[in-house]
């Protein structure tokens, strides 16, 4: 909560400065939005590979059938929440006015003081393919050299996030929206900024909603009920910002529903890495909403923008922990397959991180009914298969 309102102080900031400052303050600012943004490009592929190379080649193998379950349901459920949002967002937000975000130079032609170039070592889709191989081939070794320096690395880019880029990020926020108001396009973009965060967690209660409906209604619970057993983990997500920090209430709401322990014990830690439909349905409606605002890009269709979706899904499994992991895992996504440029990414940053909390809700709720289905398949199986909890 500290970082929203932190990222909060940065807008209002920027925009005052961008006003009434002098031209000196807002080169000052540009120039922290300008090597801000060149750390978060570098950073982006190392963030790719390292978190999907150590998700996947950690995830539990000894849970036969029940754990390729799980992955799919998870998968299958961020993909139709993300493709539900997609068309909601594309039809509520087509008539945003457009070009109100630029990312060329300021009018006023404003630059910052030093404009330093940081290229990343590999692309975004080099980056993927690398982290599938390795983290499939580590899984299928079982090398322990290559797994520990996929988990140092991870260990180093949480590190950066944490200490670097996550508290640079208010200073970064504010230079992007000192140049739209100097440019004279923020009060646009921020009109733009309120329907489409009422909008993202509207979306998530409709996806919550539909999930236990037909969970409830498919094996026999009442909906209603399910729910409310899940209101505390809810809230507590609220509050926590972070999936894995609520799995412990996640847990006991979770058995409350029914689920038989040692099937709980195996879903909730397991879908607390790789179930984030939540943060999916914000990403795209975001996404959806800054495409409307841009110069030079068009919304797509559903189909051309399905790929970005299952893409989407795919990265997911591996987001950062931390607060706005996820959207910092899904940038080179949107500067490859969208066509994002510096503009569009930081505002993709500041929609996301003002309702992480919603998003990780809306996760961790979903994740109570990815737990009902798998304790189902169980209960079907006529083989009793060994659960162990996985190590994340």
């Amino acid at each position: 909560m500290k970082l929203i309102l932190k990222l909060i102080a940065g807008i209002v900031l920027g925009i005052l400065l961008g006003f009434y400052a002098p031209d000196i303050i807002i080169r000052a600012l540009l120039t922290i939005k300008q090597l801000g943004g060149q750390l978060i490009g570098f950073t982006i592929p190392l963030i790719i590979l390292f978190y999907i190379t150590s998700g996947i080649a950690s995830l539990p193998k000894n849970s036969g059938s029940l754990l390729s379950k799980t992955v799919a349901l998870s998968y299958g459920s961020t993909i139709i929440a993300g493709s539900l949002a997609f068309i909601v967002a594309s039809t509520v937000i087509s008539n945003v006015p457009q070009a109100a975000v630029d990312g060329g130079e300021s009018a006023h032609n404003l630059t910052s003081f030093i404009t330093l170039e940081i290229p990343p070592m590999f692309g975004v889709m080099t980056a993927l393919a690398t982290a599938f191989l390795f983290g499939l081939g580590i899984s299928v070794t079982d090398s322990k050299p290559l797994k520990a320096l996929a988990e140092d690395g991870r260990s180093i880019i949480d590190l950066l996030l944490a200490k670097v880029i996550i508290p640079l990020l208010p200073f970064y926020i504010s230079g992007v929206f000192a140049e739209m108001a100097a440019d004279g396009t923020v009060f646009s973009t921020l009109k733009t900024f309120g329907m489409v965060l009422a909008l993202a967690i509207f979306m998530h209660w409709v996806w919550i909603t539909i999930q236990y409906t037909v969970t409830g209604l498919a094996l026999g619970y009442s909906p209603l009920k399910l729910v409310k057993n899940m209101l505390p983990a809810y809230f507590t997500a609220i509050g926590t910002m972070s999936s894995a920090a609520t799995i412990p209430v996640t847990l006991r709401q979770t058995k409350e529903n029914g689920v038989n322990d040692s099937i709980a014990n195996f879903t909730i830690p397991l879908c607390a890495t790789i179930h984030l439909s939540g943060s999916t349905i914000t990403l795209v409606t975001c996404s959806t909403a800054v495409m409307a605002l841009s110069q030079h890009i068009a919304i797509p269709s559903l189909i051309e923008m399905l790929p970005f979706i299952m893409m989407l899904g795919v990265t997911m499994i591996a987001a950062p922990g931390a607060p706005g992991g996820a959207v910092m895992a899904a940038l080179g996504l949107m500067s490859t397959m969208l066509g994002f440029g510096e503009a569009e990414l930081a505002l993709m940053i500041a929609l996301y991180m003002a309702q992480d909390s919603f998003g990780t809700a809306c996760n961790i709720t979903g994740d109570g009914a990815i737990s009902l289905w798998v304790n189902k398949f169980a209960k079907q199986a006529p083989e009793a298969e060994s659960i162990e909890q996985p190590q994340n």
